[in-house]
């Protein structure tokens, strides 16, 4: 499953069709839109590498949002005009002489302001002036670490949508509930790699009323408090590279959010799936997707239980120890005969002939196992096709070898002889058995199966498999005469 990647392009807008419920956003004149990468810890360091980023200037104390979105947006740095009443008007407000406020802004209805060191809010009432029909935002690589100042942008922006804060410095920073309602229109939220509390996590979603998408990879979480209030319109919990090994944190997000659709939590060594059929139906009972890859899971059973998912279609599987052991075609096949409902697995379609043969495949690997031994899904899958005969191994590789009789004469002597050689090469060969030179030598086959007399192998450069010569076929080598 794929995450936010929190470095862009300066005017690639936030929003992309990586996710199934990524609303398509119309294309302004200032921004297009772009595929985001699926892997957030690559995007660690890179920020202040992109091409064209801006490199905010020295300043311990970081920069202001408002400074920030002056300079990048100015007409200047930004010159192209949206046509007329488009821009944002700047109402003079007797600054300084030389202000990067001019009298008109571009402003896109996405904004990228990522890695510009922006540390502080800035003028509320002139977020509001500029902000008012923005609707998506990065703020991922900068130095907030005060919700409070988040709160004054994002209360300025009254169309907000998708917000992300990732790989800004929030360890340990709370949260007042006052400032949590200004992230209420908020639906997608990224908090990848900000070591967010779980306190605070909870109190955004219920403070956001229609969220639907929430980001929380790299955040260290070994464990999950669970939410007195439940939180009904989250579809997507991105929860990949944390620490969380037990299926009782897991078990957690089934009652926070009742409606969960995709849960992606890669790379957290979950050992097993521990939950009964009725408590993962009654948990899960509109779980669409679920990414378990490099998790711990080691055992068939824990396989089995995904079954118990009622509307589960999608599953991600890859790296876990259970695997290991298996070749790529036997991983497909086994996951697929085990897994009746699923229709993609590791991202790929399962058709109704796969599915077929990957079932027929399962029977015939258990065929040899012990009673006790024998996967739940044996019994079915049997009932289904019957008991399978083992497939008759057949090997089409053309044959190297041949095991001939070579008749000089009154000599006959026994030979391994290399098809792949020529009749040249043959005739080297038989001068150590027959005692003649190669110019000495004419050879016949004689097919030992046919009714047709010798063959004479006339032609020096001709492939000795192109005769079809067999195990007990004849090589008969006659003196020339002078």
């Amino acid at each position: 499953m794929r995450s936010w990647l929190d470095v862009r392009q300066p005017h690639q807008p936030l929003w992309s069709k990586t996710w199934p419920s990524a609303q398509k956003q119309k294309k302004t004149a200032s921004s297009s839109r772009g595929q985001i990468k699926a892997d957030i810890s690559s995007a660690e360091g890179e920020a202040a590498h992109q091409e064209g980023a801006m490199e905010p200037p020295e300043d311990k104390d970081g920069r202001t949002f408002v400074e920030v979105i002056s300079e990048k947006y100015s007409p200047e740095n930004f010159p192209y005009r949206r046509g007329p009443g488009m821009g944002v008007v700047v109402v003079s407000t007797g600054g300084p002489q030389g202000s990067p406020m001019k009298d008109r802004l571009n402003l896109p209805s996405v904004l990228v302001l990522n890695s510009c060191g922006i540390s502080r809010s800035g003028d509320q009432a002139e977020i509001a002036a500029f902000c008012a029909h923005v609707m998506e935002l990065d703020l991922s690589h900068n130095k907030l670490q005060d919700w409070h100042e988040i709160s004054k942008i994002v209360s300025n922006i009254p169309n907000l949508e998708f917000l992300n804060l990732s790989s800004n410095p929030l360890a340990g920073m709370t949260l007042e509930p006052r400032w949590a309602e200004a992230f209420s229109s908020v639906r997608r939220l990224v908090l990848n790699n900000t070591q967010v509390s779980w306190d605070t996590v909870l109190l955004l979603t219920r403070e956001i009323p229609e969220l639907e998408e929430l980001f929380l990879c790299h955040n260290e979480y070994s464990s999950v408090s669970p939410s007195s209030v439940a939180c009904p319109t989250l579809r997507l919990l991105h929860i990949t590279d944390n620490c969380l090994k037990d299926w009782a944190e897991v078990r957690k997000f089934g009652s926070m959010f009742p409606c969960l659709d995709t849960l992606v939590m890669a790379n957290n060594n979950l050992s097993s799936i521990q939950d009964s059929k009725d408590i993962l139906q009654r948990l899960f009972p509109k779980l669409r997707s679920i990414n378990l890859h490099n998790s711990g899971l080691n055992q068939w059973e824990d396989i089995e239980k995904l079954n118990f998912f009622p509307k589960l279609e999608e599953v991600r599987l890859q790296g876990i120890p259970l695997l290991q052991a298996y070749t790529n075609a036997e991983r497909r096949s086994l996951m697929i005969a085990q897994l009746p409902s699923i229709s993609l697995l590791n991202g790929s379609a399962v058709t109704d002939s796969e599915r077929e043969d990957a079932e027929r495949f399962f029977i015939r690997y258990y065929l040899d196992y012990p009673e006790e031994e024998l996967p739940y899904r044996y019994h079915s899958l049997v009932n289904k096709y019957g008991k399978l005969e083992p497939l008759a191994e057949i090997d089409l590789r053309p044959r190297c070898r041949a095991q001939v009789e070579v008749h000089c004469e009154e000599k006959v002597e026994q030979l391994s002889i290399r098809l792949d050689q020529t009749v040249a090469e043959l005739k080297k060969q038989l001068t150590t058995v027959v005692q003649l030179s190669t110019n000495s030598m004419r050879l016949y086959y004689i097919d030992k199966g046919s009714a047709f007399g010798p063959e004479e192998m006339k032609y020096n450069t001709r492939a000795l498999h192109s005769y079809s010569i067999q195990d007990g076929d004849e090589i008969l080598v006659v003196p020339k005469t002078k």
